[in-house]
């Protein structure tokens, strides 16, 4: 919002002329965000500690993890909230996709808002029911889907790695796919966040990677370089992205093991649509699935862990998500984290070199 503002003032003052450019205001997203969750983050966590919401751990999960049980949750507030005071100083309002983006995000910040209430106030781990979850999820995420398509912004064109050229027009079932998409990537993020750290990681490298492609897509010349769509505007995204990996480096500043806070339901949740609705909006969603390896590695641990069990009544893993199962095998959980940081790193690297490999 500010920088409505103090753009126009560039007209009389040659000095503000620096607003308008992506790179300038994405670094200083990123600076802002990272002070501004770091010193808010200590003031949001003694709040937690006087109001005692703390986290209720599962009775079924390591017995390590028993220990954790009365740390503060909810950081996502912190983070989420952290994000849009960047994006009041730094956004671009008349970006279609910033808007979209941040409606995405807020609804389902709102959801994991409502859930880890529940969870603290009863002092379960139920929250709201996996249904009522998916419906709010899949309601948000076809709205904003539909709303991308009948208004131009995006095609229906699917795209796929080391293809110069769409693959296969879906038509308005592409609406669906989105929905898939985002809400798929949300709970993907949810199911990581189970170990101090882990989550926060992969998300910082996620949100770098298609911060990066968001920038290339909305540069008419890069994008048709790299043959990848050109999509109007789409270079904001660019600065929510580092508002992102600002705000995530102030939470693992106290999500570090042994953390002082947990993310909770708020966050994982808000966090994993945002990355997912960006990833439509680059119309990167098949590269998304490389760029978020770890996420889509510990959704297929639960659901091969679910239908083994159900189908052979037989496991797997020691314990899904896979994590538990290095965890369980004796890998320390610094470990454990660092190297799926280590592996997240890797995947990015490896998908933003696929944009030349067509």
């Amino acid at each position: 919002m500010l920088y409505h503002f103090l753009y126009p003032l560039s007209q009389d003052f040659s000095a503000f002329n620096i607003f308008r450019y992506i790179t300038f205001r994405t670094f200083a997203a990123f600076l802002i965000a990272t002070i501004f969750s770091i010193v808010w983050g200590q003031y949001f966590i003694k709040f937690m500690k006087r109001k005692q919401f703390g986290q209720i751990v599962r009775d079924d999960g390591p017995e390590s993890h028993l220990k954790k049980a009365g740390t503060p949750t909810m950081g996502g507030v912190f983070i989420i909230g952290t994000i849009f005071v960047t994006m009041l100083v730094t956004a671009n309002f008349f970006s279609i996709p910033v808007l979209v983006t941040l409606g995405v995000t807020l609804s389902y910040f709102l959801l994991g808002f409502c859930d880890d209430y529940l969870k603290v106030l009863k002092k379960n781990t139920d929250g709201i029911s996996a249904k009522g979850k998916l419906l709010w999820q899949f309601a948000t995420a076809l709205l904003a889907g539909y709303f991308l398509i009948s208004n131009g912004v995006i095609d229906t064109n699917l795209y796929v790695p080391f293809v110069k050229g769409p693959v296969l027009d879906m038509g308005w079932f592409y609406v669906l796919f989105i929905g898939l998409v985002v809400v798929g990537s949300s709970n993907a993020v949810n199911l990581t966040d189970g170990l101090d750290g882990l989550a926060i990681g992969p998300i910082v490298t996620s949100a770098a990677s298609l911060g990066i492609i968001a920038y290339a897509a909305g540069h008419k010349e890069i994008a048709a370089y790299l043959f990848i769509p050109y999509v109007e505007n789409i270079g904001e995204l660019m600065v929510i992205s580092a508002a992102i990996i600002g705000a995530g480096v102030g939470f693992l500043w106290y999500n570090s093991y042994p953390a002082q806070i947990f993310m909770g339901d708020v966050g994982s949740l808000s966090l994993g649509g945002n990355l997912g609705i960006i990833a439509v909006l680059t119309k990167s969603e098949i590269l998304f699935v490389i760029i978020g390896g770890i996420f889509v590695v510990e959704a297929l641990s639960v659901i091969l862990q679910v239908g083994s069990y159900k189908l052979r009544k037989k496991r797997i893993f020691r314990m899904a998500p896979i994590h538990h199962h290095f965890e369980l095998k004796g890998w320390p959980e610094p470990k454990v984290i660092v190297r799926f940081w280590i592996i997240s790193i890797f995947l990015a690297m490896f998908a933003i070199a696929t944009l030349k490999m067509r």
